[in-house]
């Protein structure tokens, strides 16, 4: 199919509904794309052609995006007869039994599931550089990381693989990767997509799913289609007026925005993000916001502290359930340095570290939800500087207390928003002299993904990103 990747999601499935393509042209289209590519990115690690063809030929669910070719991250959710490797050589002879919930909805929007995008190890690192399927590399410079945990389903999206696919994210796993590769990446509140009846309350409600997109609308559009109620669920869905996609092409009016350089470290963010950060606040106020320079003010070394024992006891959990799928006890050679370390300290936790973890870091979002009050958006940047060459944080060459310390100076504004709850998205509104993409990210009050999706749809009015070809993509 001619000008396959020049189509969002919504777009290529209004060609199916109108039959000037077939579902069974646009999967053939991304397999022919992925042979092309993926040997640069490195962004595709289960292939399921046939399954894919399969689907594409059978009577597939009147959705929104009916044929769209789709991928799922290697990590959290479960594919019937695919391998779920978690970016682990412990899990690499994984295959999930049945569909999660998720997958389920996933499928019941008509995209066509074509395989899954890297991920890395249980999704610890923001970069996807694993000792199974090695580095996936950005399209817009392979020499570059894709960012991580989602990087595989970014790169593949940014390369023109598939137009969306999904991510998920518990320290900014879904924005980071956006930002890295010049995306829509939305993170959305707390429990707006659940994977119950048969997932569980992953990392206390931190980590949520949804998807990387290279439109607006097609972020939009999936939030509508997967974010419903989900019977014997534990958790009220929050409020939603109305539909998403509607709120794209609706303007946001006048918003309160605050903004701030500010990283929790203290130390100055790259000058090339601290300028596009800048004309992001410029052009929020030409478009006629309130706009204002103001820190939100949070103690970011008692939440890091709170968080500690928190995330810890959350992966020896969850790492609990994964050796109970596999049978047996993980060997040393069979996790990445990082992870192994992980694991043997968050066995030490107590129970009473915990949750008093928990409790404090409630107490603490409270104070940060409270002095967003004043504010419709808070702006930030993503990253705090560009994407870094592949090795940057390289489990197998870098050591484990490095990497922390790396990460930390990287991604310094995503997580916060993780425990508060908060819905938050990034944008892709700048370049780097050397050619990289630079996010910028939008939080807005708790439930309110309609803000932020009215602001975006503005934005991507004013500062139009879909042009943009990363290098790999002729």
């Amino acid at each position: 199919m001619q000008n396959y990747s020049s189509h969002d999601a919504l777009g290529l499935a209004q060609l199916v509904r109108t039959r000037a393509v077939s579902a069974t042209e646009l999967v053939d289209a991304a397999i022919a794309r992925t042979e092309a590519l993926d040997g640069t990115i490195n962004a595709v690690v289960h292939r399921d052609f046939d399954g894919a063809r399969a689907a594409a030929a059978g009577r597939l669910p009147d959705g929104p995006f009916a044929g769209v070719p789709f991928l799922v991250k290697d990590f959290g959710i479960a594919v019937e007869g695919w391998r779920n490797t978690s970016g682990s050589r412990f899990c690499a002879d994984v295959i999930d039994a049945e569909d999660s919930g998720l997958a389920r909805r996933y499928r019941e929007t008509g995209v066509v599931m074509l395989g899954r995008g890297a991920s890395s190890e249980y999704g610890i690192i923001g970069n996807v550089e694993t000792s199974l399927f090695g580095a996936t590399r950005n399209p817009w410079d392979p020499g570059h990381i894709a960012g991580g945990s989602s990087g595989g389903s970014a790169a593949a999206v940014a390369a023109g693989i598939v137009p969306m696919a999904h991510a998920s994210d518990g320290l900014g796993s879904i924005r980071i990767p956006a930002a890295c590769c010049g995306l829509v990446g939305m993170k959305p509140t707390r429990d707006r997509v659940s994977n119950l009846p048969d997932g569980f309350d992953y990392a206390m409600g931190f980590c949520v799913d949804h998807v990387v997109t290279r439109s607006v609308r097609d972020s939009a559009a999936m939030l509508d289609a997967t974010g419903i109620p989900e019977p014997g669920s534990p958790y009220a869905l929050p409020a939603k007026d109305g539909s998403y996609l509607d709120d794209v092409a609706r303007g946001p009016g006048r918003l309160r925005i605050g903004w701030s350089p500010e990283t929790p470290t203290g130390n100055p963010i790259d000058p090339e993000v601290a300028a596009v950060l800048a004309h992001t606040a410029q052009t929020l106020a030409a478009l006629g916001h309130d706009v204002r320079e103001e820190s939100l003010g949070a103690d970011h070394r008692a939440i890091a502290r709170a968080r500690a024992p928190v995330s810890a006891a959350n992966f020896a959990a969850g790492m609990r359930r994964v050796i109970d799928c596999v049978g047996r006890e993980p060997r040393e050679d069979e996790l990445e340095p990082m992870t192994w370390a992980a694991l043997q300290g968050a066995r030490q936790v107590t129970g009473e570290q915990a949750f008093w973890g928990y409790q404090e870091l409630r107490k603490l979002t409270r104070g940060v939800l409270q002095r967003f009050a004043p504010y419709d958006v808070y702006l930030t940047p993503v990253m705090s500087m560009p994407p870094p060459p592949i090795g940057f944080s390289d489990p197998a060459t870098v050591t484990p207390r490095e990497i922390g310390k790396r990460q930390i100076a990287l991604y310094p504004f995503a997580a916060l928003f993780n425990f508060t709850g908060q819905p938050s998205l990034s944008l892709p509104l700048g370049m780097s002299a050397g050619g990289l993409p630079i996010g910028m990210m939008f939080t807005a009050r708790y439930a309110d993904e309609g803000t932020l999706y009215r602001l975006a749809g503005q934005l991507e009015k004013e500062l139009p990103w879909a042009q943009r070809r990363p290098q790999v993509w002729a």
